[in-house]
């Protein structure tokens, strides 16, 4: 078998050299590290009977045609957020580049069905704040006029910036073409949790990505001295949505998969002299089930009116972000499954808490699964993320039997 796992961590390894300084990984999307790396990983092609292109949004597509039309798509990004870790994203794709040499090499150029590797462009969106965006174009969920508008902390566009990579926002729609024949799509990825470590596991089979509510909350109360006004006569945004912070925690406890975070806390006037009068929060909250997190958002809305009125404040809502729950291909899962068990033993099904590509792509309406390898200490998007070598050598071989059965369930679906 011409598989080699030790292949793909070297260039894991030599990517990091070559992209990453002392403080992790710099491959930030529509930028001179990230075109770096993408023209070192068209260097990795050379020799192989693909073709390649980029498509109107950006993504790169590497092709192994097949006997038959009918598409494999594995896919991830290179893109990475900034002092990132050497595995995020990149994994998926050096470990889909490894199983498409093993297909060329072991059907001469010619597997049963096509095989398409694909490099999504700004998975992260760590500089625009629009994460997906590339396989959102592919999806047909894209939002051109609302995300062209967006600025980085330089004030430069985020279509100035695509311009400047060759990729015309305008004419994102025609990414959508890359659907054609498209049968299945594989994502394998760092876990970026710490649930897999916490039961001895290397890898787990990911049952979709939760939904998310995102949301800015604002409670306005009454400036005043800290010095000369009452406690009982306080009027103290921050009270409130302190009181709040620690609320959405009990919410999500009741639910064994949600998580809910208040991540921002802006306070004003903001100084030691003064009561709060006015505090800006942000709140995240997921769960794979769309009921659950419909019920964890009115709980959660409730709370702050009551907590508001305990404060003698009033309290606004306004909706940043949201995205329903994607689950992924049922018979895809039990295919993931049986591969996890032949290649490392025991099998962990799990939902994935952060977004990925392959949420866009089920939403496309294509058979999709992913699977997780362990991250050691739960940690990603930080110099230190890290997997033991020998589990992502297990993850590579598992993606592969994946890859196998998939091909096999494409021909019979045919």
């Amino acid at each position: 078998m011409s598989l080699n796992p030790k292949r793909t961590i070297a260039e894991l390894k030599e990517l990091r050299d070559i992209t990453a300084d002392g403080n992790g990984a710099q491959r930030l999307a529509w930028g001179d590290t990230w075109l770096k790396a993408r023209a070192w990983f068209e260097g990795k092609l050379a020799g192989l009977p693909v073709e390649h292109h980029l498509d109107a949004a950006g993504n790169r597509w590497v092709t192994l045609h097949g006997a038959s039309p009918r598409a494999l798509l594995i896919g991830s990004h290179l893109d990475s957020v900034p002092n990132g870790g050497w595995l995020d994203g990149c994994l998926g794709e050096l470990a889909g580049l490894e199983i498409l040499r093993r297909f060329a090499t072991e059907y001469d150029g010619r597997p049963p069905v096509t095989i398409r590797l694909v490099d999504w462009a700004d998975e992260e969106g760590a500089r625009f704040g629009r994460s997906l965006l590339g396989s959102s174009a592919f999806a047909g969920t894209e939002r051109i006029e609302a995300d062209r508008v967006r600025t980085d902390r330089d004030g430069i566009r985020l279509d100035a910036a695509l311009l400047r990579c060759g990729v015309e926002i305008d004419r994102f729609p025609e990414a959508r073409g890359e659907r054609a024949n498209a049968a299945a799509y594989l994502e394998l990825h760092i876990e970026q949790g710490p649930v897999l470590e916490s039961l001895g596991l290397p890898l787990g089979v990911v049952l979709g990505t939760k939904g998310v509510e995102r949301h800015a909350i604002t409670f306005h109360g009454q400036e005043a001295h800290s010095g000369s006004t009452p406690m009982n006569a306080r009027r103290d945004a921050l009270a409130a949505a302190a009181k709040l912070a620690l609320e959405i925690r009990e919410i999500a406890r009741k639910h064994p998969d949600a998580v809910s975070t208040m991540g921002s806390l802006k306070t004003f006037p903001g100084i030691v002299t003064a009561v709060v009068g006015r505090c800006e929060a942000t709140l995240d909250q997921r769960d794979l089930d769309a009921a659950i997190l419909a019920g964890m958002y009115a709980e959660a809305r409730a709370a702050s009116e009551r907590f508001a009125v305990e404060e003698g404040c009033r309290v606004e809502w306004s909706r940043i972000w949201n995205i329903e729950p994607v689950p992924f291909h049922a018979e895809l899962i039990e295919l993931c499954e049986q591969a996890v068990r032949e290649t490392a033993g025991t099998v962990k099904r799990l939902p994935s808490g952060p977004l990925h590509d392959a949420a866009e792509v089920a939403r496309a309406g294509i058979p999709t699964v992913m699977m997780f390898v362990q991250s050691l200490g739960g940690i990603s998007h930080n110099k230190i993320e890290d997997t033991r070598e020998d589990y992502l050598k297990l993850a590579i071989e598992a993606l592969d039997r994946l890859a196998a059965g998939t091909i096999n369930w494409i021909i019979t679906k045919s």
